[in-house]
C-alpha cells in the first residue's frame, strides 16, 4: 500500500517523498489509518519495521487538523521514549514528516543542561519528545506544562517498564488530562505491558505486525561457542578475517565496554564505548563518527539496544549475552532495518549457556552453533553464574545502570599461542577482506 493510500494530507506526502518513501510498511498500514480515526492504539511490531513514521505522521496529521492555527504553540502532543539516543532519533522524524508545517517540536533528555530546554520550553512548543526521568523534573521545576496534551505516545514501553520507569510513568499521568488519545507501541509484550495498557488505554485496537518475540527474517543469528578469555581475540579475528567494516557489539556492563573498546584499539581497530555514564556530547560525537566510519567498531551496553537508527549497518555482536532475553530481540534488531539483509554473531561461553537456551526458547528456534577452528572451547572449565542472570522477564533495571556482569573467570583456559594471537591482530589492522579456508571450513 502506498502512503498516498492511507488518507495522509500533501504536506506529509511531499515529506515522505522528499525522503524516498514511497510504499508504507505493514505497521504503518495497520497504525496511521486507526491513528487518524482517533482511536486508542496498542501497536506491536520488531523493531526496524517503520513505527516511529507509523505514529509519527498521523500525529502531525491531526494536530494540523484540529487546530491549524496554534499561535502560542502550547504542548499537544507528549512522546515517552526510554533512552536519550530514541528521543534524538523520534525528535529527527517529528522534523522530518513535519518539516512542511507549522508545528514546533522540542527534545527533553538528561545528561546535557536544563536550562536551554526551558528556554525553548517558554518559547513554546506543540510537541514534546522526552525520557520520563528529565520531563519529571520540569514538572517539579514548574517549566512545562500538560494540561493542553491530546495526544500520549509511549514507544518502546517495554523498554521503558525494564528500566523501571513505571513509576515514573504513573506521576506523568496524573498532571496529563483525563481526554486524551493514547498510543503504547512496544517491540515485545508480556503481561506488564498488558496491565499498563488497561490502565492508560480506552478501548484500544490492538495491531501486531509479527508473532510475539520474533526477529526480522533478514538477520542471520549464529553463536560461536569460546572462553571467555578468548572472546576479545575472536572477535578481533572475526572482524579483521571477515573485513568487517561497521560493527556494533553489546555488552553487559559499562565496565566491560570501556575495557573491550580499549582492548580493540590496542588490536589495531578504531573503536569508541556508549553507555549511561558517557556524556551525551561523548555519546553523541561516538555515534556520528560510527555512522561516518570513523569508528569501526562501537561498544554498547544495552541503553542502545533502542533508539540507534544505523542504515545498513552489517553486523551485530553479542559480545556477552544479556541476562533478560528479550534484550536479545532489541540488541540484533539494530541490523537487518528496512528489509535489508544482516548478522547477528554471538560469543557465548560456558557461563552463558542458561542465557542461550533462553533465549532459544523465547525465540521457539535454536540457533546455530559454530566452532571457529583455533578457538575450541576448554571442555573442563566449569560454569560460574552470572550474577542477576537468569531470563525471568520481570528482571528489572535500574533507570540509572545496567545489570551486573560476570565475575571475572580465574580459571585456567587454553591461551592462543604468540603467532596466533599475533595473527588474529594482524588481520584486525589490516582487514584483508579475504576469507581463509579455516573460516571457509567454519562455515
Amino acid at each position: 500500500m502506498l502512503f498516498s493510500e492511507l488518507g495522509l494530507s500533501a504536506e506529509l506526502l511531499r515529506a515522505t517523498r522528499k525522503q524516498g518513501y514511497e510504499v508504507a510498511t505493514p505497521v504503518q498500514q495497520r497504525a496511521i489509518p486507526l491513528i487518524l480515526e482517533g482511536q486508542d492504539l496498542l501497536a506491536g511490531a520488531q523493531t526496524g519495521t517503520g513505527k516511529t513514521a507509523g505514529f509519527t505522521l498521523p500525529l502531525l496529521q491531526r494536530l494540523q487538523q484540529s487546530e491549524p492555527t496554534n499561535q502560542n504553540h502550547r504542548i499537544r502532543a507528549l512522546i515517552l521514549v526510554p533512552t536519550r539516543e530514541l528521543a534524538a532519533q523520534v525528535g529527527e522524524s517529528v522534523r522530518t514528516y513535519g518539516i512542511y508545517l507549522p508545528f514546533k517540536s522540542s527534545i527533553i533528555f538528561g545528561g546535557v543542561s536544563i536550562n536551554p530546554q526551558i528556554t525553548q520550553l517558554r518559547r513554546g512548543v506543540d510537541i514534546v519528545i522526552a525520557t520520563p526521568g528529565r520531563l519529571l523534573d520540569h514538572i517539579q521545576r514548574r517549566t512545562i506544562r500538560l494540561d493542553n496534551v491530546e495526544t500520549l505516545v509511549l514507544d518502546e514501553a517495554d523498554r521503558m517498564l525494564d528500566m523501571g520507569f513505571i513509576h515514573d510513568i504513573r506521576r506523568i499521568m496524573k498532571v496529563l488530562p483525563a481526554r486524551r488519545q493514547n498510543l503504547l507501541f512496544s517491540a515485545t509484550f508480556s503481561r506488564d505491558i498488558r496491565q499498563l495498557a488497561n490502565q492508560l488505554l480506552d478501548d484500544p485496537r490492538e495491531i501486531q505486525v509479527a508473532r510475539r518475540n520474533t526477529t526480522a527474517e533478514q538477520v542471520s543469528q549464529i553463536v560461536h561457542p569460546v572462553d571467555k578469555s578468548r572472546k576479545r581475540e575472536l572477535l578481533s579475528y572475526l572482524i579483521g578475517d571477515g573485513n568487517w567494516r561497521q560493527v556494533l557489539v553489546f555488552t553487559r556492563t559499562k565496565h566491560m565496554a570501556n575495557r573491550l573498546s580499549q582492548q580493540l584499539e590496542r588490536d589495531g581497530l578504531t573503536a569508541a564505548a556508549i553507555h549511561g555514564n558517557k556524556s551525551q556530547g561523548a555519546r553523541t560525537r561516538a555515534l556520528a563518527d560510527f555512522k561516518k566510519g570513523k569508528i569501526r567498531v562501537l561498544v554498547a551496553t544495552d541503553i542502545a539496544a533502542r533508539g540507534l537508527d544505523i542504515e545498513l549497518l552489517p553486523h551485530v555482536v553479542n559480545y556477552e549475552l544479556p541476562n533478560v532475553a528479550e534484550d536479545y530481540i532489541h540488541r540484533i534488531g539494530r541490523t537487518g532495518r528496512a528489509g535489508q539483509d544482516g548478522q547477528a554473531v554471538s560469543l557465548v561461553c560456558v557461563d552463558e549457556k542458561k542465557l542461550l537456551k533462553g533465549i532459544e526458547h523465547l525465540l521457539k528456534q535454536d540457533i546455530e552453533k559454530i566452532v571457529i577452528e583455533g578457538y575450541e572451547p576448554d571442555e573442563s572449565i566449569r560454569p560460574v553464574a552470572i550474577k542477576n542472570g537468569g531470563n525471568k522477564g520481570n528482571n528489572r533495571r535500574s533507570s540509572r545502570g545496567q545489570h551486573p556482569g560476570g565475575r571475572p573467570d580465574s580459571r585456567s583456559s587454553k591461551r592462543p599461542n604468540g603467532r596466533r594471537g599475533a595473527n588474529a591482530r594482524a588481520r584486525a589492522r589490516n582487514g584483508s577482506g579475504g576469507t581463509t579456508s579455516r573460516s571457509r571450513r567454519a562455515a
